[in-house]
């Protein structure tokens, strides 16, 4: 038995695991109610989703390692993140945060999934036409476990510190609001897949360690995590504005270079029309009229 063939089913049972985890919270966030102490499930329900994380990372990495990318893996993994990263960050924090608001409450987390569906989706549409392509160096639009590490970091750090469930539900609504707009807008994030180790991304990563140790010790260990996706929110933001800055002064060079070439043509023609009238060619020679040898040989 060639057990190189079976290789294929490794990334997918990570995807599969991946899935699980997010089943597991959205079970956790549905029994709530009957079981009591909302904070811990809660706690436990976004444990979950961080273990997904986990076999999110894995199974596209194990995918290239044995060479067994497929249009059912890319499938199979939008389909697991939607659960994971999507529908069961959008109960938890709905539960925690946005349960005050009633029926707008519930409104503002579904944004949350149909964003994230959406970012999915264009995903999948845009890895299908450069399939053969080499990975690029942005991604459009926040990725679904960006935001989800947002929503239950955040749910963690308040949990580390003993407050169970947040008195200011506007400020979670402006959140869950903002990710979702930001899964589905054309701002380009950073894939990190062309990452190299230089002295400044060294002095980078030595900088962004020396501030998670800093926020475990004086906050809580999952404030780390919300300090790392905010640079890195924040870098694609930068990095956004950079770019549309870049792109708009080319587009005015290019038009001012369109305005002035029609007017370098007409010059152009001006003076080849100067130079037919004296009779001087492209190569600069004199033209004579017929006859005009036979009168200098006269002469």
């Amino acid at each position: 038995m060639d057990f190189r063939k079976t290789y294929f089913l490794l990334p997918n049972l990570f995807t599969l695991a991946g899935l699980f985890c997010g089943f597991y919270a959205i079970s956790v966030c549905a029994r709530l109610s009957d079981e009591g102490g909302g904070s811990d499930a809660l706690y436990k329900a976004s444990l979950a989703i961080m273990l997904g994380l986990f076999f999110d990372a894995a199974d596209g990495r194990i995918a290239r390692l044995t060479r067994t990318q497929s249009e059912l893996g890319l499938h199979l993994d939008s389909l697991s993140d939607l659960v994971t990263f999507g529908v069961a960050p959008g109960l938890v924090i709905y539960r925690w945060g946005l349960e005050g608001f009633g029926r707008a409450g519930l409104f503002i987390a579904f944004l949350f999934v149909a964003g994230g569906a959406f970012r999915l989706a264009r995903f999948n549409v845009l890895s299908l036409r450069a399939i053969d392509e080499k990975p690029g160096k942005y991604m459009l639009g926040l990725p679904i476990p960006v935001a989800a590490t947002v929503l239950i970091s955040t749910v963690m750090a308040f949990h580390a510190i003993g407050i169970n469930q947040t008195t200011n539900h506007i400020l979670v609504a402006t959140l869950v609001t903002v990710l979702s707009y930001l899964m589905i807008s054309r701002v380009r994030f950073r894939s990190m897949k062309d990452l190299k180790l230089t002295k400044r991304t060294t002095a980078v990563v030595g900088l962004l360690l020396a501030s998670a140790v800093l926020v475990a010790v004086r906050i809580s260990r999952p404030a780390v995590l919300i300090l790392l996706v905010g640079c890195y929110i924040t870098l694609g933001l930068i990095e956004e504005m950079y770019l549309l800055r870049k792109g708009r002064v080319e587009r005015l060079r290019a038009a001012r270079a369109q305005a002035l070439a029609p007017a370098a043509s007409e010059e152009v023609a001006s003076e080849d029309e100067v130079l037919a009238e004296l009779g001087i060619d492209d190569d600069a020679t004199i033209r004579t009229a017929p006859g005009a040898e036979s009168v200098v040989a006269s002469t």
